[in-house]
């Protein structure tokens, strides 16, 4: 399966339908999709948005799906507790930005927002100045003005070297995809890549850049992307081992 789709025509529909399933005394809402080429029920546990899912075929009846979901509530239970532990924007917090991990330190009393540093020699910092309650605001716009930096750096270097031309960038937070490439030549990225390594940040703009001249995925869209980033599979594999866990950080 591709890790990248192109980017929607349409806005995905959201779930009409949800199943209430008791978990360890509190109710957790079970999102229903119906889609209609699903041969049967199937339960998913997304990391990336710490949610529950059930796909079921449109012909499926509304008690056949809480019945599957009751019946698989020890199952749910497990995979919902297999999931990282989620770090939040604070003090003290572990945050990885490039890869390195880096201590949030408050510094209340000083001046200006957010700077890197040292808070002792060979441990990297992130400080953060102001009040408390704007910690974690501060810290995620620090994290979005880096990765719209390193995102356009490696846009423009890899759009010069296939000749292209490429349109608006823009940065959001989407739990199935890491970038996506319009029609039109707009690209679009998770800003939680500048939490990644450098290279798997750069793959990800020449992966975007090379559908400007292929929207697809076949074997003429490997060759331009392989052209300018030929560590391309060591980067998918990162990913593969590593993507999912870059969400668990700044969550509430």
């Amino acid at each position: 399966m591709p890790l990248f789709r192109r980017q929607d025509l349409k806005a995905p529909r959201a779930p009409t339908e949800a199943i209430e399933l008791a978990l360890d005394g509190e109710v957790l809402h079970v999102a229903v999709r119906r889609h209609p080429q699903a041969r049967r029920l199937t339960l998913r546990v997304r990391a990336a948005a710490r949610d529950v899912t059930l796909t079921a075929p449109p012909h499926v009846s509304a008690a056949t799906a809480a019945d599957f979901v009751h019946r698989h509530r020890e199952w749910v239970r497990v995979r919902l507790g297999r999931l990282p532990e989620v770090v939040p924007f604070a003090p003290d917090a572990l945050v990885p930005i490039r890869g390195v991990p880096h201590r949030i330190i408050h510094r209340p009393e000083a001046r200006g927002t957010v700077w890197l540093g040292e808070w002792e020699p060979g441990a990297p910092a992130l400080f953060v100045a102001g009040a408390a309650p704007h910690v974690a605001r501060r810290v995620s716009d620090f994290l979005k003005r880096e990765a719209r930096r390193e995102l356009t750096t490696s846009v423009r270097r890899h759009a010069q070297a296939l000749q292209v031309e490429v349109g608006r960038l823009t940065l959001r937070d989407t739990a199935s995809r890491w970038g996506s490439c319009s029609a039109r030549g707009d690209l679009s990225f998770s800003w939680r890549l500048i939490l990644a390594p450098p290279s798997v940040l750069d793959y990800l703009a020449a992966h975007e850049v090379a559908h400007r001249l292929e929207l697809n995925h076949g074997p003429r869209f490997w060759r331009h992307v392989e052209r300018i980033f030929p560590a391309r599979r060591e980067a998918e594999a990162w990913l593969r081992h590593h993507g999912a866990s870059l969400h668990r950080y700044g969550a509430p």
